[in-house]
């Protein structure tokens, strides 16, 4: 998969608000060239939550390397919950993560930051990855959707 064949895949899921920062705009440099996803059927970037997905082309300060700066290399970082965690690492989130190559590509791992909040990461998709990535993004999505609707019920109470 390459990144354009992702944030394709993920814009056209119903409500998605895709953020790509570039120089020049408000959002920091660090995260220029990243891609941030948002369920946001309104279309304004939630102040109240973080995005579903992310898409990283660099390694972030004071986390583990993926080795991001090899060529044509990114890394898509997903929260997939307890559950899909769980089952694709072998252990719940909040158990401590150990002897993890996070710079391995086309294999689902931990997020080097943050698997304890339930968040798994793609070193540039592939041949075995492609369905799975799909499937931990629709999952992601459907998870952001929920907790925007039962936010959006609460609201009108």
């Amino acid at each position: 998969m390459t990144i354009d064949e992702i944030i394709d895949f993920v814009a056209d899921l119903d409500g998605v608000l895709t953020l790509n920062p570039t120089a020049g705009d408000q959002w920091p440099e660090i995260s220029w060239g990243d891609t941030f996803f948002y369920y946001s059927p309104d279309g304004v970037i939630p102040t109240n939550t973080q995005p579903f997905a992310t898409i990283v082309t660099k390694d972030y300060p004071d986390e583990p390397s993926s080795q991001l700066n090899r060529p044509n290399t990114f890394r898509v970082n997903i929260v997939a919950g307890k559950e899909a965690f769980t089952n694709w690492i072998g252990h719940a989130p909040r158990q401590a993560v150990t002897d993890v190559d996070y710079s391995v590509t086309d294999t689902v791992i931990p997020h080097p930051t943050y698997s304890s909040a339930g968040w798994l990461a793609v070193v540039n998709p592939g041949t075995r990855t492609d369905a799975p990535t799909r499937e931990l993004l629709q999952t992601a999505y459907h998870r952001a959707r929920s907790r925007h609707e039962r936010r959006a019920g609460s609201d009108a109470r």
